[in-house]
């Protein structure tokens, strides 16, 4: 490993979020039947309405001017053109859920199923329209959004810290709900945060918290949210270059006390107060020659965006007029090895055993070479998210699944495992539970 101290600023184009929310409807197949597309929901709606659910963003949820401008944002934030979903309820009637069903569908609408959290008897899901909180054994939901305590609706994050769930918002910080009184306290810009658009958040084995912005990564000293004087950001600059970029998009604690930030210019590991970067240039993401004939987006960002333009000069991509970014990494996972695993953007899958990267994209049997999710299941299997359908890592390659297999949708943005063994997958416009993957 060597240290790198030069400064990028790196930025191409992720997923555009598309939000607003219509019905959640759940549907299911019973058997290993395939799914067909166009078969009408058999169960009843979760939020009663079609409008839109996200709603202005609220005080100290502003956008900092270093943010991007336009759809990006305001579609994140539209105001309801009418009536607001119901905050409450059930999803489905009870007879009309085959409990022995290869899958169910769960709509929710026009969003973007960014986060799943699998709590016991619980199961979190972070939309583009806030979060709801969907229980298991008794089917009943509840949806938190604007309304009731978060700044913004669009979830980017679920965890829990300290028996409690943290959000982490679309241009509101981040939320941490209380169990004991189901009130949310927000942490933002006024707070210590870096940046109101908050990607991640992991403790480390000491207590820090460590959190990922657009603008960089804070470490909350101890753990100690409420006062200020114990939050530090660590940028491209304060760490001459050592977080490659300021667009830290996840984190994966270490087994050391370290830290893994995936930045959109690069991998970095924290430990000891020394910071270690790697780029595609020491062998992440597959080179452009390999994946340009199949990379699915064709629509350069550059053409549409100074700011994308000159970040492709940056990165000399000038000559690349598709969605490949090999730096950009969309998701992180250390396995139970200790491997890190990172997802990137259009130069496939990639694989870090400290000293040697390799990278898998389509020729090897990857549905897709965008890479948007990683999970590791409780048999050990690695599932990989991507553009293209979803991909299970076994011995002789990867096993693929999509829509025939019971998915909601090929494009995969999340993914949790339930106590039963039941995969919950989360994509635009819906989830699916399936039961016959692993």
């Amino acid at each position: 490993m060597r240290i790198k101290v030069k400064s990028l600023t790196v930025a191409l184009v992720s997923m555009s979020v598309v939000l607003a929310a219509g019905e959640l409807l759940a549907q299911s197949t019973a058997g290993n039947q395939a799914p067909a597309v166009s078969a009408a929901a058999t169960a009843t709606e979760l939020g009663q309405s079609a409008a839109p659910i996200a709603g202005p963003l609220q005080p100290g949820a502003v956008a900092p001017s270093n943010h991007p401008t336009g759809a990006s944002v305001s579609a994140a934030n539209a105001s309801p053109s009418e009536g607001l979903p119901q905050q409450s309820g059930r999803a489905h009637t009870a007879s009309s859920i085959d409990p022995n069903a290869a899958f169910t569908h769960f709509r929710v609408g026009q969003r973007n199923v960014k986060r799943i959290l699998a709590d016991q008897d619980l199961l979190w899901v972070g939309t583009s329209g806030g979060v709801i909180k969907y229980n298991l054994k008794t089917d009943d939901y509840r949806l938190y959004d604007i309304r009731n305590g978060l700044l913004a609706n669009g979830i980017f994050h679920l965890s829990k810290l300290h028996g409690n769930i943290v959000a982490g918002t679309y241009g509101g910080g981040f939320g941490i709900l209380d169990a004991a009184t189901d009130q949310w306290k927000i942490y933002n810009i006024p707070q210590g945060l870096g940046d109101a658009f908050v990607y991640d958040l992991v403790e480390a084995d000491n207590g820090d918290i460590w959190v990922a912005t657009w603008s960089g990564a804070n470490r909350v000293r101890g753990g100690n949210l409420d006062d200020r004087s114990y939050w530090d950001l660590f940028t491209v600059a304060n760490t001459q270059g050592g977080l490659p970029n300021d667009w830290v998009y996840a984190l994966v604690k270490g087994r050391q006390g370290d830290v893994w930030f995936a930045t959109e210019g690069g991998l970095a590991h924290f430990k000891d107060g020394l910071w270690t970067n790697w780029q595609h240039e020491d062998g992440l993401g597959a080179p452009y020659e390999l994946v340009r004939d199949q990379i699915q987006f064709k629509n350069d960002p550059a053409q549409y965006s100074k700011h994308h333009a000159r970040q492709k000069t940056e990165m000399g991509l000038q000559n690349v007029d598709v969605a490949y970014n090999p730096n950009y990494i969309v998701a992180l996972l250390m396995d139970s090895d200790g491997v890190i695993w990172a997802g990137t953007w259009g130069g496939g899958l990639a694989r870090f055993d400290g000293a040697t990267w390799t990278n898998y994209t389509t020729a090897d049997g990857l549905p897709g070479n965008h890479v948007f999710a990683l999970h590791q299941g409780p048999k050990g299997k690695l599932w990989i998210g991507t553009s293209d359908g979803l991909a299970r890592r076994d011995a002789e390659g990867f096993k693929v699944f999509t829509t025939a297999d019971g998915l909601f949708s090929n494009t995969v943005f999340s993914m949790a495992t339930t106590q039963d063994g039941s995969s919950w997958i989360g994509s635009f416009g819906g989830v699916a539970r399936v039961t016959h993957l692993d």
